[in-house]
């Protein structure tokens, strides 16, 4: 046999192997989790909770924002500046929203309780602002709500409360923004209006991501916050705006939560796994 045929055999039997690859699945139950999506009928963002949310992978609605990356074996997260948003907010996302019991928004977790949320990510594509720098995006949050009697108590319409934890991909980098209380004598209802929080000073981990696969893990008990990247570096939050916030319940958020309104802008993030623990 000559020489061009042996070369050709080897190039047939490679082809084979590569198509007997199998496809890879992300490591994330899905069945305490809500997505919220950029697409909708312009006031309201489209969103699927467990357990229609286990279709995902063949809801046509769902395939443009949260499809999974087979190759690599994780779970891809897709958002663009769109007009359905969230209330409180002008920026759209693609996003999980934890619940403890699926398909209800009503029973969450306080930091008495606690939480652990693990994930494993990597930002897949972000488009740049005018400035040449990448836009920005929120791949974690710990989001504060108020219970039916406390939204009553203050004569809120809705639930919402302020998040206390933002985990941002920053050009490149982990940038976390928590909340403090400006009024640390405030009584227990003035605590529980959004305007009672401001944001802190922010925390940037020195480790530069950049479009690597990276861990994070957010840990919670009573009147402590515990951020952790890649097993190595550790911000920990134990304070008095920690204490204060136990009022609260809470919900974990991990996704894509895009953070501009630029034309043409969007981002990609990838998710291999994603756990929560209580």
């Amino acid at each position: 046999m000559s020489t061009t045929s042996n070369s050709v055999i080897k190039k047939e039997k490679k082809k084979k192997k590569k198509k007997r690859k199998k496809s890879k699945l992300p490591d994330i139950d899905l069945s305490h989790w809500k997505v919220t999506t950029p697409s909708g009928d312009g006031k309201k963002p489209y969103e699927v909770s467990p357990p229609e949310i286990m279709d995902y992978a063949t809801n046509e609605k769902l395939i443009p924002y949260m499809y999974n990356d087979s190759s690599r074996g994780a779970l891809v997260f897709h958002a663009y500046p769109s007009q359905a948003t969230t209330r409180n907010t002008k920026y759209s996302r693609s996003e999980l929203r934890e619940q403890m019991i699926p398909g209800d928004n009503n029973t969450n977790w306080t930091f008495k309780q606690g939480g652990i949320m693990k994930g494993k990510l990597a930002i897949d594509e972000v488009t740049r602002g005018e400035d040449g720098k990448y836009h920005r995006v929120i791949i974690m949050q710990i989001h504060g709500r108020l219970t039916n009697e406390q939204r009553d108590l203050i004569g809120q319409d809705d639930n919402n409360a302020p998040p206390m934890l933002k985990i941002y991909w920053d050009k490149g980098k982990i940038r976390i923004k928590t909340k403090v209380l400006k009024n640390l004598n405030a009584t227990e209802t003035e605590m529980l209006h959004e305007d009672a929080w401001g944001n802190d000073e922010g925390f940037n981990f020195k480790e530069k991501v950049d479009f690597k696969k990276f861990t994070l893990e957010v840990q919670v008990s009573e009147g402590k916050m515990v951020i952790i990247l890649n097993d190595n570096e550790y911000k920990v939050y134990e304070n008095i705006h920690m204490s204060k916030w136990g009022i609260f319940e809470n919900y974990f958020k991990a996704g894509n939560y895009f953070q501009s309104r630029d034309e043409g802008a969007f981002a990609r993030v990838r998710y291999y796994n994603l756990e929560v623990k209580h």
